[in-house]
This record gives C-alpha cells, sequence and structure tokens, in this order.
C-alpha cells in the first residue's frame, strides 16, 4: 500500500519501528520519524540492541519531529543530526475545551486529580506520599487517579499510608468523562519521572486547572513555575506536598491569574493551528522547498 500510493515522505510515529520501514527510502520516499516519550527517553538505555539500532539509523533519517525540545537533545545521544530535526508541540483543539476554571473556595475537600496509566514512570508513588503528608497535616482531600485499577505495588503503599478513604484508582474512562472530571477537581498533579510533554497537563491548563507537575522531560517547555503552574523535582514528595499547600493557599486574584497564563500558554503554544504549521514547515524543509 505505501509503494502504490507513491507518498513524498512517509511519516514513522514510533521510534522503535524504524528497522520496520527504512526500507521507504530505497524507492525515493523521504523518512521522518517522531520522537516521543518512552521511545526516546527510557527503551534504548534498558535494550541495548534498541540503542544499536537507534545509532545506526537515526543518522541517515531525513527528518525528525519531536514533541519537546528535551526529547530531541536526548536523541542526539543515537546520532539525531541537529539540523534535520524540528520541535512541533503538540496541539489542542480549543473548541472542545471550554475555559471555566473552577471557583476557588479554600473552605471545602481538595479534590486532586491524575490521568494516566500506572506505569513506574508516572511517579504515582511519590505523589501518594506526598499526599500522606497532606493527611498528617490534617489538610481535608480526595485524590483520584485515572487510567487502571492501581498495580500491587501502589495498592500496598495507599494501604501502608492509611489513604484508603482518601485516594481512589479509577480505570481508563472516555475522553468527554475526563474532561467532566477535570472540570470539578481543584490541581491536576502530574507526578511523572518521565515524559515527552503530557497531553493531559496542556488540556488541564486549556480549561482553566491549576497544574502541579514535576520537571522531567519537556515539561519545562510547557509549566513556567508560579507563572502559570508550578513546577517541581521529580522524586520529591515534601516538596510536591509543599507547592500543593501553597497553590490551595492562592488569593483569588493570583489563582486567576495563573490559570488565565496557562491558557494563553495554550492558545499561543499548543493549538491545533500551529501544529499543523509546523508540521507543514518540516514537511517542506525534508522536501527542500
Amino acid at each position: 500500500p505505501v509503494l502504490e500510493s507513491q507518498p513524498d515522505i512517509f511519516h514513522l510515529q514510533w521510534a522503535k519501528s524504524i528497522s520496520d520501514w527504512d526500507w521507504v527510502q530505497k524507492f525515493g520516499i523521504k523518512l521522518v520519524v517522531s520522537l516521543r516519550g518512552a521511545h526516546i527517553n527510557y527503551s534504548p538505555l534498558a535494550n541495548a540492541k534498541l540503542a544499536d539500532v537507534y545509532q545506526k539509523k537515526f543518522p541517515l533519517v531525513d527528518g525528525f519531529h519531536g514533541v519537546s525540545q528535551a526529547i530531541i537533545n536526548e536523541a542526539m545521544n543515537y546520532g539525531l543530526i541537529p539540523s534535520k530535526a524540528k520541535v512541533v508541540y503538540s496541539g489542542l483543539d480549543l473548541k472542545k475545551f471550554d475555559f471555566e476554571p473552577l471557583e476557588k473556595k479554600n473552605e471545602r475537600k481538595i479534590k486532586l486529580l491524575s490521568v494516566g496509566r500506572t506505569h513506574w514512570k508516572k511517579g504515582y508513588n511519590y505523589a501518594l506520599q506526598a499526599v500522606a503528608i497532606l493527611k498528617s497535616e490534617s489538610i481535608p482531600f480526595e485524590y483520584k487517579i485515572v487510567g487502571g485499577s492501581g498495580e500491587e505495588e501502589l495498592l500496598f503503599l495507599r494501604e501502608i499510608l492509611n489513604l484508603n478513604a482518601e485516594v481512589e484508582f479509577l480505570d481508563r474512562i472516555a475522553p468527554e468523562k475526563v474532561k467532566q472530571m477535570m472540570s470539578e477537581s481543584d490541581i491536576f498533579l502530574l507526578p511523572s519521572v518521565e515524559e515527552g510533554i503530557a497531553n493531559v497537563v496542556l488540556e488541564a491548563m486549556a480549561i482553566g486547572l491549576p497544574v502541579i507537575s514535576t520537571n522531567c522531560g519537556g515539561m519545562s517547555e510547557v509549566i513556567k513555575h508560579k507563572e502559570n503552574g508550578w513546577l517541581i523535582p521529580v522524586r520529591n514528595p515534601e516538596l510536591m506536598a509543599k507547592a500543593i499547600q501553597e497553590l490551595i493557599s492562592l488569593n483569588p486574584n493570583e489563582h486567576e491569574r495563573m490559570v488565565n497564563s496557562a491558557r494563553e500558554t495554550i492558545e499561543k503554544q499548543h493549538s491545533k493551528e500551529q501544529m499543523v504549521q509546523g508540521m507543514i514547515s518540516l514537511y517542506k524543509n525534508v522536501e527542500g522547498l
């Protein structure tokens, strides 16, 4: 089917599959490869054969799309030629993300939300330790983690930290339901130890939900600390708990300024329109146009 369609460019979305598709270049088709989180940030570190494949194949690729500058920098360790790479940030159709920040009410229980599979890279063990600190300081909260019923380690940690009443693991749900939960929450928490740029954070910022994110992968390219969200070190439950306390203590004006700034970031840097134009620019560069 690829040869029958005679494309000028073949865009491979997953770097791990490069050995299955680099043959297109033998037929005069330019090869573009996307660089996304796991495939670059840790898979080649855990798989020496994959790292060797990257070292051999990456210098021959015609163009790279990176979801962040951080991931392009990481791919340079495997032979990526910087002049062939372009950052094109993920874009949202903002018509589908109404900006409706929740009114800040200090007297009620704080609603924390995370969305993402219960995988080690998501750092939920550190988040559970952080909210345990909140409980020890008598701060009322509920914390929902959407994306899996919970790995054995996390269920065990929830038990020994005495968080069964406050922390709930939910299976994957439809995107519209996720947006509804965001609109009903007070803080979106991204405790990851590794990301490209988490799309779910972009969605939270778009609708007006304040974000606390770890400084992993390309997240610092989106979150500016205490300007449009909170950016904290990875694997640091104490600072995560402190960030939650600082955010909930914001006065209404500071809270409004932060969520407005977050929405502006998404409009300027993560719109569907800028993503499309970025891809077109990448393809034109590959074609020498």
